[in-house]
């Protein structure tokens, strides 16, 4: 079995997006690929294949990235031919010999229907890629909901509940800082594991400001007597308006305060014309998901989320 990366001949290419689109899970089209790499959100040296002995393609996995990233940030598609006896083994070859040369284990995000287990030909799908990404280092799962809101929902009124301000960076840390005490996002609980809350705060702020959103955008979330509520962090992926971060300090949840804040991201991007918001939380956030039902925002996909165990 040889694991090898694409080249950057045009045959080679050619023969990464005439692989088969088949089975249960959603594979990437040839002209979506193409785009992708037009735009260099995916890369020859980021495309892998698996191969027999006389060259037939077994396996493919595509790693996604920014066009500004020097590594891949997520595996985007992992697909073995149907035959293949232990799909296991060649997926998770596959990927330790991608990791080896990217010197990272990126996160696998598998798109998934609501009701995947209620399929057992889906299930089934997912649990060989699980078990393939488990052996290469991806050991941790958190399934997350994919929301979106469009135009077709009403925006949001103020309600008067809050005043949203800009603020300085000392105040965006100290907010994140206060923010992570009590988090139902697993992987914010995930890093207060190994780190403490400030430098989990600084790796948000750091993650965000790297994000294709302004650091303008920013705004913090106080009641009418200036008392910090909480804050909104409109974002941004490379394909359309996010809400990217909010939340409510300890002390001021289980007001509804969530649904003004996220209510102000969702105002920021429509006075934009934003055509969609995306937004995505953890399936056990129950109080988050409540919002976004709420606001209007309506569930596209589960995002099951694969990567390296918190230490």
């Amino acid at each position: 079995m040889l694991f090898r990366a694409a080249t950057a001949d045009p045959a080679d290419l050619d023969r990464a997006m005439a692989y088969p689109a088949d089975g249960p899970v959603p594979a990437l089209t040839a002209e979506r690929i193409r785009e992708e790499l037009a735009s260099d959100q995916f890369r020859p040296e980021w495309i892998w294949f698996a191969e027999d002995e006389k060259g037939e393609i077994l396996a493919r996995a595509l790693w996604w990235g920014r066009a500004d990233s020097a590594r891949p940030l997520v595996l985007d598609c992992l697909q073995v031919r149907a035959g293949v006896v232990d799909p296991v083994a060649v997926a998770s070859g596959l990927l330790a010999a991608g990791h080896a040369v990217f010197g990272a284990l990126p996160a696998y995000y598998i798109s998934l229907p609501r009701d995947w287990r209620s399929d057992p030909v889906l299930a089934d799908a997912v649990a060989w890629r699980r078990e393939a990404a488990s052996r290469a280092g991806l050991s941790s799962d958190t399934e997350r909901l994919r929301y979106e809101w469009t135009p077709a929902a009403k925006v949001p009124v103020p309600a008067g509940k809050l005043t949203f301000r800009e603020g300085t960076d000392e105040e965006f840390l100290d907010a994140f800082i206060r923010l992570s005490s009590g988090s139902l996002d697993q992987h914010t609980q995930n890093e207060l594991r190994s780190m403490d809350a400030e430098q989990v705060a600084r790796r948000a702020i750091e993650f965000y400001l790297d994000c294709p959103g302004e650091r303008s955008w920013w705004r913090l979330a106080e009641l009418p007597d200036g008392t910090l509520a909480g804050l909104a962090i409109p974002s941004a992926t490379p394909y359309h308006r996010n809400v990217g971060y909010l939340g409510v300090v300890p002390e001021q949840r289980g007001q509804g305060l969530i649904d003004e804040i996220l209510a102000e991201i969702t105002r920021f991007h429509a006075s934009e014309n934003a055509d969609r918001i995306t937004a995505t939380t953890d399936v056990v956030n129950v109080p988050m998901a409540a919002a976004f039902d709420r606001a209007g925002y309506e569930v596209t996909e589960i995002r099951l989320v694969l990567e390296t165990p918190p230490r």
